[in-house]
């Protein structure tokens, strides 16, 4: 395992929600990192969000590590939940607070599928 792959799966493992990500929670940048963002800040759900700008290994690194195309790329207690489109489908169904939840990660808010 290269370095960087180390480094990712420590942050995956480190933390219940990991947001890998355009920018950083505070100033996301680019629109399909702000959605996710809005999402998880919406559900009250805690989240480390990591900034794969800071680096071309990085944001190469995920991509590998995932088998996944593209980023934002979100993971919920060391598994791949998805990326932007797939979360916001799973939180307009619903189904994102439920794997959150069955998953022991608290949310605060209930969904209403027009908020996203």
């Amino acid at each position: 395992m290269t370095a960087i792959n180390e480094w990712i799966d420590s942050q995956v493992k480190g933390s219940d929600v990991v947001l890998f990500m355009k920018g950083t929670p505070a100033f996301p940048q680019c629109g399909f990192s702000g959605q996710v963002v809005q999402i998880l800040d919406y559900l009250g759900v805690g989240y480390n969000g990591v900034n794969v700008l800071e680096s071309d290994d990085l944001r190469n690194g995920i991509k590998e590590f995932s088998n996944w195309p593209t980023i934002p790329q979100l993971y919920v207690k060391g598994e791949f939940v998805g990326g932007a489109d797939i979360i916001r489908e799973m939180f307009q169904a619903g189904e994102l607070q439920t794997h959150l939840t069955e998953k022991g990660v608290a949310v605060t808010a209930e969904a209403d599928a027009g908020q996203a």
